[in-house]
Parts: structure tokens; sequence; C-alpha cells
């Protein structure tokens, strides 16, 4: 009884108690202090504005209330610590603007809104920068995946099925199959950004407002698309969250997958890739070590990106569907948390594949070995032919596995012996040049131009219609960018 006597003398009488400071307010004080301050400071702004427009206010005290939020938004961020008096940075910053401008003008600021439409209009903004901050170094991993390619395209290596050698490609058809895979991320978070870039404000606590608001010109002024036009849907609806969480998640788990095949790659066993050395640490004590740890911070990076989306997203499973704690503080920064490792796994993967080193003829004599052109013996027999594909699947079936039983490689066979061993099976002799074509990795490549294929003609072709599409998507990213930001300096910079 001592102790829980001494706790709640601790805890104090009146709200706010000293562990719901400690556990909570000052958390989420620090949290609205480092992510969503200045896009506080554009809501209210653009709310002065619409509320003079609209002569809910008069304009001359328009005027007043912007030169003391502008002041009071050139705050040091740093300064900013939680004080028991406010319930939040919402009600500090109100406070401040008071200390400017005097309380009755600070609390018309207020008029015709509520915590509940300008909160969730804060944490659309924030998504918005990180989603659009995000697309930036997804492009610029776009163009150098595309160089590469492009460098690559007659750099022969295996390809891989079920983590065994299944038959030659080249690494620029492969880095093209990777960047294919990051256009449709990127074109999931532009359908995340549409969802978000939408504005709340004018939906008040719920069901609007009795003043003659124009919710459209707040949303013009902050740069949103559109407004989320039930009110009640305005509060209630996540599926923003929701958007943004999957296309993190699912653009998270692709990137892993890709950068797990570049750690086997640098591996000695595989030998295909280097990694330079500025993104290479070495052992403290095995001097010989060349540890690719830029890759494998990566990879577990891309997982924690993954872990704090799939947070967000648990968070708001069995939510009633409203104004709710859970979709609010305590569940935006996990967001925060994905973009900017996911940010660091795009930076960290550009930087060792501009600089990456591939051991091209390592990689083409790999793609020799294990019989993996053998396909192209049954293709032949079928296609030259006239055998029965399954019969010359058969005939090559055994000769691989001879092959495998002997130690030997495909190389090894003698034209005669190779005859030998499928004339029981068809009456067929191939010729010295046919077997010569069969066995080599760059003839199994060129024949297989059909589209999409891996011969270097057509990984240009591929090559050369994504650089033009990339460069029209990048100048579109610019375009809105640019917009924005000039949207913001519009705003900051308004006077009536």
């Amino acid at each position: 009884m001592k102790k829980l006597d001494e706790f709640l003398k601790g805890e104090g009488a009146s709200f706010p108690g000293k562990t719901y400071v400690e556990e909570l307010l000052r958390p989420v004080f620090n949290d609205q202090r480092d992510y969503l301050f200045h896009v506080m400071f554009d809501i209210h702004r653009a709310h002065v504005v619409m509320l003079a427009e609209q002569g809910i206010i008069p304009k001359d005290e328009g005027r007043i209330m912007l030169n003391g939020i502008n002041k009071v938004a050139k705050s040091d961020t740093r300064s900013l610590a939680y004080e028991p008096q406010f319930e939040d940075l919402f009600f500090m910053m109100e406070a401040k603007i008071a200390e400017e401008i005097g309380e009755e003008l600070a609390g018309k600021i207020h008029i015709a809104r509520s915590r509940n439409d300008m909160g969730i209009a804060m944490y659309r903004l924030v998504l918005r920068e990180r989603i659009l901050e995000m697309l930036g170094y997804m492009y610029d991993l776009s163009d150098v995946l595309l160089e590469q390619a492009k460098a690559h395209h007659e750099t022969y290596m295996t390809g891989y099925t079920h983590t065994q050698p299944a038959q030659p490609t080249t690494l620029g058809h492969y880095l093209l199959a990777i960047y294919d895979v990051l256009q449709r991320d990127i074109v999931r978070f532009w359908s995340a950004y549409k969802t978000v870039n939408q504005s709340s404000l004018g939906a008040a606590a719920l069901t609007t407002t009795g003043f003659p608001i124009c919710r459209d010109r707040t949303r013009a002024l902050l740069g949103f698309d559109q407004l989320i036009e039930n009110s009640y849907d305005a509060i209630g609806g996540a599926d923003y969250l929701l958007e943004t969480a999957s296309s993190l998640m699912t653009c998270m788990v692709n990137t892993g997958r890709w950068i797990q095949d570049f750690l086997q790659h640098v591996t000695r066993e595989f030998g295909t890739f280097q990694v330079a050395d500025p993104y290479v640490q070495v052992s403290s004590i095995m001097p010989q070590k060349r540890n690719p740890v830029s890759i494998e911070h990566s990879r577990s990076l891309a997982s924690s990106a993954y872990g704090e989306a799939f947070a967000a997203m648990n968070m708001i499973h069995n939510t009633p569907f409203g104004d709710i704690v859970d979709t609010e503080d305590d569940l935006q920064p996990h967001l925060y948390r994905s973009f900017n490792n996911a940010n660091r796994v795009f930076k960290l993967m550009y930087a060792v594949i501009a600089t990456v080193n591939v051991n091209k003829e390592h990689a083409k004599e790999m793609a020799k070995k294990s019989c993996i052109t053998i396909t192209e013996l049954a293709d032949t027999l079928s296609r030259d032919y006239n055998i029965p594909f399954r019969q010359a699947h058969a005939i090559a079936s055994h000769i691989s596995k001879q092959t495998v039983k002997e130690g030997n490689e495909l190389s090894d066979w003698d034209i005669a012996d190779v005859n030998h061993v499928i004339q029981p099976f068809v009456s067929v002799s191939l010729t010295e040049d046919e077997w010569k074509k069969i066995i080599s990795p760059e003839y199994f490549v060129r024949i297989r131009n059909r589209q999409g294929g891996p011969s270097p003609q057509e990984v240009i072709r591929m090559i050369n219609n994504r650089a033009e599409a990339l460069m029209h998507d990048k100048k579109a990213y610019e375009r809105l960018v640019e917009e924005l930001k000039k949207k913001r300096e519009k705003l900051v910079g308004f006077t009536f």
C-alpha cells in the first residue's frame, strides 16, 4: 500500500499524470516537433488565407495572423521541449502565436477547424514529402540499373532457377529484370501518392462546420490534388496509410530479393561481382577478408523498412471507422522510419551498383559449366531434325546425366561420342559446328531473340525503350516537385 501511495503522490492529482507525460505526451511531442512542425504552419497559413478570403475574418486581422504565424514558424525546433501546461505541440504553438498577436486573434485561427481534419492533413503532407523523396532515389537507382544493363548486355552469366544453374543469360538481361520490378514499385508509389495527396481540411471534427468556408481553397493552397469530399471519410478513412504501407512492404520485399542475389554473386565461390573498396570493410582479425557490408546492411535495412510498414498496417487492423488514436501519433513514425530506411537502401545500392566490378571472363566460364546449355540440344533436335520434343528432351537428359556422372562438362565431349549416344534413340548425326553452337553460352543467348529474351540485340531494344520512358517519367516528376515547391513558397510569402 505504501508503494501505491508513493506512486499516486508522484503522479499528481490532475491531468496529465507523470506516467502519462513520460510515456505518451513527451514522446508524442518530440515526434510532432521532428516531423510535423513545418506542415503545421503551412496549414495555419492556408486556413487563415481562406478565412479572410471568405470574409469569415477581416483581411487586416488575417494579415496580422499571418505575420504572427510566420514569426513563430521560424522557431528553432531544437530548442522546443515538452512543457506540462501544453497538451501537445499544437497548443504550444497556439500559445506562442498568441504571445505575438494576442489571444483573441490567435484563437480565431482555429475557427471552422478541428485538430482532427488538421492532423490528418499534416500526416498526408508529410507522407507526400516522404513518397516524393523516395521516388527521387528510386529514379536514381533506375538510371544506374539501365546504365549497367547497357554496359553488360553482352556479359554472359549463369541464370538460376530453384537456386541451381539453369540456363545462360546476360547480366544486362538480369539487371533489366530488376529494373522492371522497380518500375512497378514506382507505379505503386504513384498510386499511393494519389491516395495520400487529398485534403481533409474543412471536415472539422467529423461533420464540417456552419461557417461558410471554402474547402477547395485550402486544398489548392497546399497543393493537394483533390478533396476527400465526404467529411466522415476524411476523418475516418485510413486507406491512405494502408496503401502507403503496402507499397513500402511490396517494394522492400522485391528489393530484398535481388539484394540477396548480390550477396551470393560477391562470394568467392560465385565470384561474379566485386564490391568497390569504398563499400567493403576488412575483418578485424582476418586481413584477407573483403566483407560486402554495404550490401548486408542494405538487406537488413530493407527488412527493417518492411517491418516498420507492417507495424503501421497492423495497428490499423480491427480499429473503428472514425477518429481514433491508433491511426495517428503512435502510428505515423513507423511509416517515417520505414521511408528513411528504404531511402538508405536505395542510396547504398545505387553506390554499389554504380561502382561494381564485374568479372566478365569468370562469369562467362561459369556459364559453360553444369550442362546449362543442354536445352539447346533438345531444341536443335526438335527444331532442325523434327524430333518430337519429349524424345529430344530425353536424349539431352541422358547426355547431361552421363556428363555429370563422369565429372565432365559438355565441352569435354567429342562429337563422335555425342552421336554414338544419340543414334540408338534417333537417326541423327550432329556436325562439329552444331555441337559447338549447342555448348556455346553466346549462341544460346543470341538465338533467344524473341521479345523479352536475353539476346544482346533484344536487351538493347528494351533498354532504349525504357530509357525513353524513364526520361519522360523523371521530367514529369521533376515538374511536380518544382510545382509543389513554388506553391509552398507562394503560401509562405502570401500577403493580402
